[in-house]
């Protein structure tokens, strides 16, 4: 396969797709600390709910006004914490219920999630992350670093470091994107 470099602005926008396509074959490199293809899947339940967890850390520490509902498959409560259900899962990942169940279910079997009563709602089932779950994420977020290092390896510092902030700024812009609940909608999550 040749590789074409884009010569035009259009050219150069056009790639962007397909290269998109493409960056999950990095994750999956024999790098340090391997990540098996099963536990990558459950990565992607795990991480929506280390990010509410540390949202909600953040929110404690912090002015205690109330967070907004959506964005990172969290439901915001009353005093402005967040709990992950399985349905703020299947929203977020943009999968049906049951699949998300079916995901959850899987990570809760390895033992890298727990279910829990909501101290909000008791009637809600929400999930947070076992002992394990936090390890496979520092496990994963390790093989992330290693294969996004191995990848750029001929790169500069300076390459890497705007890349990533572009990445960051791409990524945020994209979640800034996804639909809101309709009102009433917050919490049947």
């Amino acid at each position: 396969m040749t590789k074409h470099e884009p010569r035009t602005a259009d050219e150069l926008l056009d790639a962007v797709g397909p290269a998109f396509g493409k960056l999950r074959r990095s994750s999956l490199l024999e790098v340090e600390h391997p990540v098996s293809q099963k536990d990558l899947s459950r990565t992607l339940v795990l991480n929506i709910v280390l990010e509410a967890e540390q949202a909600e850390q953040a929110e404690s520490g912090g002015s205690g006004e109330q967070a907004e509902s959506g964005g990172s498959g969290e439901q915001a409560g009353p005093d402005g914490g967040r709990e992950v259900t399985v349905g703020a899962v299947a929203e977020y990942l943009g999968v049906d219920p049951s699949v998300a169940s079916r995901m959850v279910s899987d990570s809760i079997s390895a033992g890298y999630l727990v279910r829990a009563a909501s101290q909000r709602d008791g009637r809600r089932t929400v999930l947070h992350l076992s002992a394990g779950g936090r390890e496979l994420m520092a496990r994963f977020r390790r093989h992330q670093r290693a294969a996004f290092e191995h990848v750029t390896a001929d790169w500069s510092e300076r390459e890497r470091l705007d890349f990533a902030r572009l990445m960051l700024k791409y990524v945020d812009s994209q979640n800034g994107l996804r639909p809101r609940p309709a009102p009433g909608r917050g919490t049947a999550r």
